[in-house]
């Protein structure tokens, strides 16, 4: 079974939602430029061994829309990659390198960039989960335990114990909230 590796990376700079030199950078501009600075680092690599871009993005919507893995591997000069864009939220970016480590061992290729963006600062121009009534009213009661619990003096009990539909729709925030306190992690 062929190995895995990771042979290049490149991070851009954490930025100030909504503040700071980032803010005015588009996301797709930003992940070309993150992908780049990493091939840079393999001089040795031609661009056409590789298989595929898989790039994570929490929030695609927006700016952040379409199928943003597609659009870097054409902007890169690269039409010949096909590129795929994946949403797990905030694990995105880790779950194309799983994809990517699954796909080398299945024998489907060799080369694959794993890659992410998520940019914030740029959500004014819009984001999937600010749409209005796109929420499944099945979670509505779901998201009321979220609000009241949010306004704090209660412990987080996990709803599926009492036969209720978990919120699916809860903020990473909170949800970090919930765990801390379950688990006594304090700040």
């Amino acid at each position: 079974m062929p190995e895995a590796v990771i042979v290049s990376i490149a991070r851009s700079p954490i930025g100030r939602a909504m503040k700071g030199s980032l803010k005015g950078m588009r996301p797709d501009d930003l992940a070309a430029q993150m992908v780049q600075a990493a091939l840079d680092k393999v001089p040795a690599l031609d661009p056409t061994d590789i298989n595929d871009l898989i790039l994570g993005c929490g929030l695609p919507g927006g700016e952040q829309g379409f199928n943003m893995g597609r659009n870097v591997a054409v902007q890169l000069g690269y039409d010949f990659i096909p590129g795929t864009t994946i949403t797990r939220y905030c694990s995105s970016s880790l779950q194309t390198t799983r994809m990517a480590l699954h796909a080398i061992k299945a024998g489907e290729g060799d080369v694959f960039i794993s890659a992410g963006v998520e940019t914030v600062s740029r959500f004014t121009a819009g984001n999937s989960d600010s749409l209005p009534d796109t929420q499944n009213p099945l979670y509505a009661d779901a998201q009321t335990r979220t609000e009241k619990l949010a306004q704090g003096g209660q412990q987080w009990v996990d709803p599926r114990e009492e036969g209720l539909v978990p919120d699916t729709y809860i903020a990473m925030g909170q949800t970090a909230e919930n765990v801390a306190q379950i688990t006594g992690i304090t700040r």
